[in-house]
This record gives C-alpha cells, sequence and structure tokens, in this order.
C-alpha cells in the first residue's frame, strides 16, 4: 500500500516540494532582508535535495531527478555546500545588518 502512495500523483512530489519549501522560507528572509539566512537556507534546500535523492528510489524521487543517483547527489550537494560557505564569508555591502 505505501508503495501505491509514492506512484500516485501527488506522492510522487513530495521529495520536490520539501525542497520548494525550504527554498520558499529562504526567499522569504532574503526578501525581509536577512539575506545571509535566507542564503543559508537556499544552501541547505539543495542539501536537502541531496539527500533525498540518495535515500529515495528513481520512482520516488519525482522532479529532483535530473540525471543519474551519484552525479545528482554530488552536484545538488556541492552547490549548497558553496552556497552556505559563501553566505557565511561575505562581510559588508549594502545589505549588511
Amino acid at each position: 500500500m505505501s508503495e501505491q502512495r509514492w506512484r500516485s500523483g501527488p506522492g510522487k512530489h513530495l521529495p520536490f516540494a520539501l525542497v520548494l519549501g525550504v527554498s520558499a522560507l529562504g526567499l522569504v528572509r532574503i526578501f525581509q532582508y536577512h539575506w545571509r539566512q535566507g542564503a543559508v537556507l537556499l544552501g541547505v534546500s539543495l542539501l536537502v535535495a541531496a539527500v533525498l535523492r540518495i535515500l529515495v528510489s528513481d520512482e520516488q524521487a519525482g522532479l529532483i531527478k535530473i540525471r543519474g543517483r551519484g552525479m545528482d547527489a554530488f552536484l545538488y550537494s556541492t552547490l549548497g555546500i558553496v552556497v552556505i560557505a559563501v553566505a557565511l564569508t561575505i562581510t559588508g555591502g549594502p545589505l549588511s545588518r
């Protein structure tokens, strides 16, 4: 029964919805002039996508599946780490608080 739930329309897109929710929260923080927190949340959403891509099967991955499992996980995690590192190391600028 649980396998059927994952193959249905809404269940197939749950991993993408989770990543999209964290990304939306990050964008809200950026629009509230907390750009550093928002950028970190965007990086975290990429790390969540990497973890989900490793843990769920190809059928369950839905819209976070782009390439092979290993390549997706590598690219999501690398980009997530880079975004977080840049957000934490930038100092000054017009958006500093």
